[in-house]
């Protein structure tokens, strides 16, 4: 009789804006488990960002529009997530038992010496995490703070497309989402995910279905379209559309992939070193990898063989069923891409506060 009771929560479509490409996710819940009845990806031009902030609104407007029109649903309710140099997030310990009104004074206090910017400037949330294990008498607060540029000029274009944003997550914690509702492992045991995008390598690694560390590093699959256009002569656009499309001619794949891969491979074996030094954690022998690196098979097996640990595509839809309506074999391909977009749809199956 509870469960008849129980309020259904609304569906929300997980909106990924990418630096070079707009992602999204649309998936229900039923009583047998997750469907996805939608997806989308749309291409940006390489003018449209600088690092994370955008220049051209015009371009990313457009591609929204794309992607709206592409999922073929009247949903208009999205999240949106945030990275980059000007997103802060650090646990900190405060005295437990304190009024939202105390600890927000409180906290306010703690991010003024941590934040770069000026309070007025950024946007603060805090969430209480339950007693600290390594401070006794304290609580552990995650306190995470974006500039409001950055955050504002999503939220502006998502609501020019149509849609209605209603939280604004961090990238690596809807990674950390995806990985607990869609990923199976045992619970005592970490899950290490390594996402590799256009210009950011995102570490994540969750355990108990909580993100017990994440951290961005600069380096991404840009710096692979960069070596193919100059090694082979062609524009960077077209070489990125053909490396994501699976067309590009030649020998690539001999001649410009190693370069990268060696250097891809001293990427995640330095960030894998942090998150060990950090948390005094063993090295993982297994991570999952996602974003547009884990799509290049030939990339794929050269980490396999190389990196000394096994590397496993990260498909967020391989345990749900599909909507009959989508491509399946396209769907297989672009999977791991949509990881931020598919932990930030996952948001619609938990209450959530504003």
């Amino acid at each position: 009789m509870k469960s008849l009771l129980k309020k259904k929560l609304p569906p929300i479509v997980g909106l990924d804006i990418g630096t070079r490409q707009i992602k999204a996710v649309w998936i229900e819940q039923s009583k047998e488990g997750f469907v996805l009845q939608g997806y989308a990806c749309e291409s940006i031009s390489k003018t449209a960002f600088s690092e994370r902030d955008i220049k051209d609104y015009e371009s990313i407007s457009v591609a929204l529009k794309k992607v709206k029109k592409a999922l073929k649903t009247k949903i208009k309710l999205a999240n949106v997530a945030v990275a980059g140099t000007s997103v802060i997030s650090k646990v900190v310990y405060m005295d437990p038992e304190q009024s939202d009104y105390d600890l927000e004074n409180q906290i306010e206090i703690e991010a003024d010496s941590l934040i770069p910017y000026p309070l007025e400037e950024v946007y603060l949330d805090f969430e209480e995490m339950g007693p600290s294990t390594t401070h006794t008498g304290k609580v552990n607060v995650l306190l995470t703070a974006a500039h409001k540029d950055l955050v504002d000029s999503r939220l502006l274009l998502a609501r020019e497309a149509n849609f209605e944003p209603k939280i604004v997550d961090m990238e690596n914690y809807a990674i950390g989402n995806a990985i607990d509702y869609f990923h199976s492992a045992p619970d005592d045991e970490p899950v290490c995910c390594v996402n590799v995008g256009a210009s950011l390598l995102q570490v994540c690694v969750v355990k108990d279905g909580n993100v017990i560390y994440n951290k961005e590093h600069s380096f991404g699959l840009n710096n692979l379209v960069s070596d193919i256009s100059a090694i082979h002569m062609i524009e960077r656009e077209t070489a990125e559309r053909q490396l994501l499309d699976g067309t590009l001619s030649g020998n690539w794949v001999e001649d410009t992939l190693p370069i990268f891969a060696a250097n891809l491979q001293q990427s995640i074996n330095r960030a894998l070193q942090m998150y060990m030094s950090t948390l005094h954690a063993e090295r993982p022998k297994k991570i999952l990898l996602s974003g547009g690196a884990a799509t290049i098979t030939p990339l794929v097996d050269i980490l396999n063989q190389d990196l000394g640990l096994d590397v496993a595509c990260f498909n967020p839809f391989a345990g749900m069923s599909v909507n009959p309506k989508l491509d399946a074999a396209k769907l297989q391909k672009v999977a791991p891409q949509l990881v931020i977009a598919a932990g930030l749809a996952s948001r619609s199956f938990t209450p959530w506060h504003m």
